[in-house]
């Protein structure tokens, strides 16, 4: 796939600057009917990005659809059921000292949006944040990743035979791209990827002042107590934990179980893995590989941590790691320096909850954060803990409630998105006082010669 040349990019930029300035993307109809047009785009084009997503990361189709494709279909329901609600002006109470002044909120795009994603969920990353940008009034230019070549094909036939280019286009490359893209004025970056390259993003877009949203990642910890339900709990981690191969952001990615229940939970933790996927794991259909040679070998690496207690079976040449359980890990091994990204579970103990809300503490703010126990302990541990988000006693699944703000906190990113929140993350909230001439009270004025009464008032 070739790179987007420097006088395509800022060509594109010229172009949908003007489109943006001649007020098209303002008509909330103009925005309601692209996310139709859009809708109806993916629906067409689901079977080539399944198939796409199975070139590149073997997902089977019904992993596709689950995590990728109706994730996105759902946003966009989502916002055309809501977008005249979302966009009209909102009236909040003015104080009595600016009386008989009103006050509103009024929602405006930004201008042009730059989104970056990853490959991971090359599909679903991108195309969730462009509904926010369509949703809130902004053009786009979009910037898929060359790691999943097959997607970023798909995606780029998809946009084009979909919107105009003046008004979102797509543009292909690697990290050379990304910085050419990264030094332009854009009115809003969303990046979603690696605290290491969001950093890099911040420190460009600052150059400009240009807002950024920052999806990123983590060590995200899974917590199993003495009085959980382990036979639920290791069903819900080992899935958490493996879809997608375990490449994804929010996956579980280290475990501190009671010392008094490991030995159980470990058991019921290769049950799952074996109801999931049968007895050879490699032949199902529904266990994803590794996106690369450079990834399967940093992950392979890892398995001399610990000691394998199931799975840490590899193959090169399918870029396939079994689900695997580490146990005796301890916290200066290799594997709990970093985000795995991976299906790697490693597994500490505890004996008093404590111990593991000291280390959870000790790190860098996680994007997700898992609890399995009783709710009244959960209530506790949540006070004590901090997280992007997470769920008590499940995995994963608040990515899946549109109702939900999504987005990390620290290290693990900045701003929220999904559903009311991704129109939000694209608007500007304008803050209008509307003063009416039929009365000119002389409160404020100078030489203020009612100040005893205003000191009364405000």
């Amino acid at each position: 796939m070739n790179d987007t040349s420097e006088i395509i990019i800022e060509s594109t930029l010229l172009k949908q600057r003007k489109f943006f300035a001649e007020n098209h993307t303002r008509d909330i109809s103009f925005r309601i009917e692209q996310l139709k047009k859009f809708k109806s785009a993916i629906k067409i084009f689901e079977k080539s990005i399944a198939d796409a997503l199975w070139a590149d990361l073997h997902k089977s189709f019904e992993e596709a659809y689950i995590t990728e494709i109706s994730i996105v279909i759902q946003e966009i329901d989502n916002h055309i059921r809501n977008l005249k609600k979302w966009s009209k002006p909102r009236r909040v109470l003015t104080s009595l000292h600016l009386l008989p002044s009103s006050s509103k909120i009024i929602y405006e795009p930004l201008g042009v949006s730059l989104i970056v994603a990853p490959w991971n969920y090359p599909f679903q990353l991108l195309m969730n944040a462009l509904v926010g940008s369509i949703s809130a009034g902004n053009c786009a230019v979009l910037k898929p990743s060359p790691y999943t070549e097959n997607t970023a094909k798909v995606i780029e036939k998809l946009i084009k035979e979909t919107f105009a280019p003046e008004y979102i286009d797509i543009v292909q490359g690697g990290r050379s791209i990304n910085e050419l893209l990264f030094k332009q004025k854009f009115n809003i970056i969303f990046y979603t990827g690696s605290p290491a390259v969001g950093k890099v993003v911040m420190r460009a877009a600052a150059e400009n002042l240009t807002p950024v949203i920052l999806e990123l990642g983590g060590k995200s910890p899974c917590i199993v107590d003495n009085d959980a339900n382990l036979s639920v709990a290791a069903k819900r981690i080992i899935w958490g934990k493996t879809i997608n191969a375990g490449q994804t952001c929010i996956a579980p990615d280290y475990l501190f179980v009671h010392e008094s229940v490991k030995d159980e939970l470990i058991e019921k933790m290769k049950l799952a893995i074996q109801e999931m996927f049968g007895y050879d794991v490699q032949k199902s259909k529904h266990f994803g590989r590794i996106v690369n040679d450079k990834a399967f070998e940093r992950l392979s690496g890892y398995l001399t941590n610990g000691n394998i207690v199931a799975g840490g079976i590899t193959d090169k040449s399918e870029r396939y790691i079994s689900p695997t359980l580490l146990d005796n890990i301890k916290e200066g091994d290799a594997i709990m320096q970093e985000e795995i990204f991976g299906p790697i579970l490693p597994i500490m103990t505890f004996s008093e909850i404590d111990e593991a809300i000291a280390y959870i503490n000790s790190n860098e703010k996680p994007l997700a954060f898992y609890y399995f126990g009783k709710s009244k302990k959960a209530k506790e541990i949540l006070s004590k803990t901090t997280s992007g988000g997470g769920c008590i006693n499940d995995t994963v699944v608040h990515v899946a409630n549109h109702r939900l703000p999504f987005g990390g906190v620290g290290n693990s990113g900045m701003g929220k998105y999904h559903g009311k929140d991704s129109f939000h993350a694209f608007s500007n909230r304008r803050s209008i006082v509307f003063t009416p001439t039929w009365i000119d009270l002389p409160l404020k004025y100078v030489p203020y010669k009612f100040f005893n009464l205003i000191r009364k008032i405000i």
